[in-house]
This record gives structure tokens, C-alpha cells and sequence, in this order.
């Protein structure tokens, strides 16, 4: 006796079942479509706003993700802008003091300020926030912030 081609009559019934449904289903969305293209203008087709809304929140996914790729790459631009200026500026001051000259110290002050006031401004935005971020979190609190306000 072969097996692989027999099935039990139950499972012949059962498959039947499922075959009909499926085709019963089918029927009822076309008809649903076919009922909703003439009860609706095309931009107010409920089925149609349903897809759009599935693929814009999607979009929205696909959006953030690449915002925090972004700001991650941004806050690693900071990081190593601000360590070779410091670097820069160190050397500067190794050279000056071998000719004998004086540094102005203003410079990395100036620079020092314009970093600590961007992060408090950033810290301002964003509500509720007591503890002191790290440079890392300075750049989700600013994503927060946008998004937020948005």
C-alpha cells in the first residue's frame, strides 16, 4: 500500500473546508472593495487610508531609526572634532612655550563655553530632566525635544 498519496477522508474533508472558506473570504473582499469604491471617492476609501496608514507608520519607523543613526554619527563628529582641537590646541601651546611665547588661554575657553552652553540648551528643552546627562544622552535629548515639539 502507498502512503504518500492517501489521505484519510477527514483530511479530505477538513482540506475542502478550509478551501471553501478561503474562497468565501475572497468573495466577501471583493465585494467589500468593489462596495467601498462606490460608496467612497478614491482619497476616502477606508481600506485604501488603512494601507496608507500601515506604510507611513512604516515610513516612521524607517525615519526615527535613521534619526538616531544620525545623531549617533553626529555626537562621534563632535567627540573627535572636539578632541583634536583640545589636541591642537595643547601642541600650540607646547610649541609657544619652547620659543618662549605666552598662550591666550581665551580660545579653549571660548570653545569649552560654546559646547557647555549648547548642552544646557539642549538640557532646557527637554522637560523633566534633573540628573546630568552624559555627551552621549545629549543628542537623544535633542531628538526627544524635536519630536516632541513636532
Amino acid at each position: 500500500m502507498s502512503h504518500h498519496h492517501h489521505h484519510h477522508q477527514a483530511v479530505d474533508n477538513l482540506i475542502n473546508v478550509f478551501a471553501r472558506a478561503s474562497h468565501d473570504l475572497n468573495a466577501i473582499h471583493f465585494k467589500l472593495e468593489k462596495e467601498f469604491q462606490q460608496i467612497y471617492p478614491e482619497n476616502a476609501n477606508p481600506m485604501k487610508l488603512i494601507q496608507r496608514i500601515k506604510k507611513l507608520q512604516e515610513d516612521v519607523t524607517v525615519v526615527k531609526d535613521q534619526c538616531l543613526e544620525l545623531l549617533s554619527a553626529k555626537q562621534d563628529l563632535i567627540d573627535k572634532a572636539q578632541t583634536t582641537l583640545v589636541g591642537n590646541y595643547n601642541l600650540i601651546q607646547k610649541m609657544n612655550a619652547s620659543l618662549g611665547e605666552s598662550t591666550n588661554g581665551d580660545a579653549l575657553v571660548d570653545f569649552n563655553q560654546i559646547i557647555d552652553e549648547w548642552t544646557m540648551q539642549v538640557r532646557s528643552r527637554t522637560v523633566g530632566e534633573t540628573e546630568e546627562p552624559d555627551k552621549e544622552d545629549i543628542n537623544k535629548l535633542l531628538f526627544s525635544a524635536i519630536v516632541h515639539n513636532n
